[in-house]
């Protein structure tokens, strides 16, 4: 009688892997983060990224991350993809200090408005200032700061402010300096235009000068109040390189990129130094910031971005955290400066990292890339795939031209969290803040 052959072992799939690999979960407020917490270990640096800069979960993903590294690892500063001095008004609600009624600036009111003023942001702002209002010391209570450099005239009305009311005289020289960037309020593009053609003069010379004499008088300043001195520093500085960012960003696109993510690491490591050599900070930006660049097509651009220069400078310290959905709802535009819209994700490409996620037979999992659960797993995901990105504009039509990128996910990040379906953040207005009782840091 023959013998009956033996089975051939079939090989798993890589969705199939994946599940093996990876931590399940059914509900944010439910999931159990000490493995998680664990594989961060020392890290000094969490980036925690989005594929979207509208997706509801992403942002109470963060919050809960955020959370738990604040109560349980130390963390003491947030640092966000927002502009300074917009930051800065969360900054002084959750330390319990009134906005400066002086400042005309309404704070999130410039495009997109729904990335930051949310339901999801503000319940997290909530929740930093009860923190804060139940510590003592100054030292553990936790700053909100922003990254990112699109506020030039908000910032240049807080350096004046600051000016005004610690040094008068120097505060004339500054507006007058600063005066060279004013007549283009309405319409920063067309600095760069006229600057191209040599129709007006730069006013680099004029930024630097009074971002040089603030910090002569450092001491001066700081002696009165060093958190305030700090504050208008960093808007100097932005004043500074907004300057540099608008003037190039037409004709030199990729250098602009490079120039506003060396900024935010720029302002990332200034804020380091301010809370000392135990800083530990937490980052919240869009996946195309916080995954390594060098992993993914901007390399070949010649474009970087904060997620390499932060594991350039901190190896291991830093812990990057990626982000995926497969379909949903998302708050976006159609174009630049259009109105919010809800849109419908559309279900992810074939040939996609998205897609491989979905077939997941899990909706919501997290995924450790830097020490896997299995090596075999890490080592089927390392073939480059497609990647989705949606930013503040999203345009369905045109999604695998618009919306995808070449990467390798387990070179990009140490960890990737998957939401199968998401939902878009709730933006916060009037209407949809009835009820609530302060919503001070949005300027509604």
């Amino acid at each position: 009688m023959a013998e009956t052959p033996a089975k051939e072992k079939i090989e798993e799939t890589l969705p199939e892997l994946i599940y093996k690999s990876s931590e399940h979960f059914a509900r944010i407020d439910q999931v159990n983060l000490d493995n998680l917490m664990e594989r961060i270990g020392g890290s000094r640096i969490v980036l925690l990224g989005e594929a979207s800069h509208g997706t509801a979960e992403f942002y109470e993903m963060r919050a809960r991350i955020t959370k738990e590294l604040i109560e349980k690892k130390g963390f003491t500063s947030v640092a966000v993809e927002a502009d300074w001095p917009d930051a800065a008004h969360i900054n002084q609600y959750i330390h319990g200090i009134e906005s400066d009624p002086l400042l005309e600036s309404k704070p999130f009111s410039r495009f997109p408005t729904w990335m930051w003023a949310n339901h999801s942001v503000l319940e997290f702002s909530h929740w930093l200032k009860n923190h804060n209002d139940n510590l003592d010391s100054v030292n553990e209570k936790v700053s909100f700061y922003g990254l990112d450099l699109y506020s030039l005239f908000s910032s240049i009305e807080a350096v004046l402010g600051y000016l005004d009311k610690v040094d008068p005289a120097t505060a004339e020289v500054a507006r007058t300096r600063y005066g060279c960037l004013m007549p283009w309020s309405d319409d920063l593009g067309m600095y760069s235009q006229v600057t191209i053609t040599k129709q007006y003069r730069e006013c680099e010379e004029d930024v630097i000068a009074t971002l040089r004499d603030l910090l002569a008088k450092r001491i001066e300043y700081s002696q009165a109040d060093g958190e305030q001195f700090f504050n208008a520093e960093q808007n100097a500085r932005l004043v500074k390189n907004a300057e540099r960012y608008y003037r190039t960003m037409y004709y030199a696109e990729n250098n602009s990129w490079n120039q506003r993510d060396q900024h935010m690491f720029e302002t990332l490591q200034s804020v380091i130094a301010h809370r000392g050599p135990k800083a530990k900070v937490v980052i919240w930006e869009h996946n195309s910031h916080i995954g390594d660049a060098r992993a993914t097509q901007m390399s070949a651009r010649g474009e970087l971005n904060i997620g390499q220069l932060a594991r350039e400078e901190y190896g291991n310290d830093a812990y990057l955290i990626g982000f995926g959905t497969d379909h949903g709802t998302v708050a976006a535009a159609s174009e630049w400066g259009g109105p919010m819209e809800v849109k419908q994700v559309q279900p992810s490409h074939i040939d996609s990292y998205e897609r491989v996620c979905h077939e997941v037979k899990t909706d919501n999992f997290l995924l450790p890339l830097r020490n896997p659960l299995q090596q075999i797993t890490r080592k089927k995901l390392l073939a480059e795939r497609l990647e989705r990105a949606i930013g503040v504009i999203y345009r369905p039509e045109t999604e695998l031209q618009s919306h995808y990128f070449y990467a390798c996910l387990p070179n990009q990040f140490d960890e990737y969290i998957w939401f199968d379906e998401t939902r878009a953040v709730v933006p916060l207005t009037k209407e949809t803040s009835k009820g609530i009782p302060d919503t001070f840091p949005f300027g509604l």
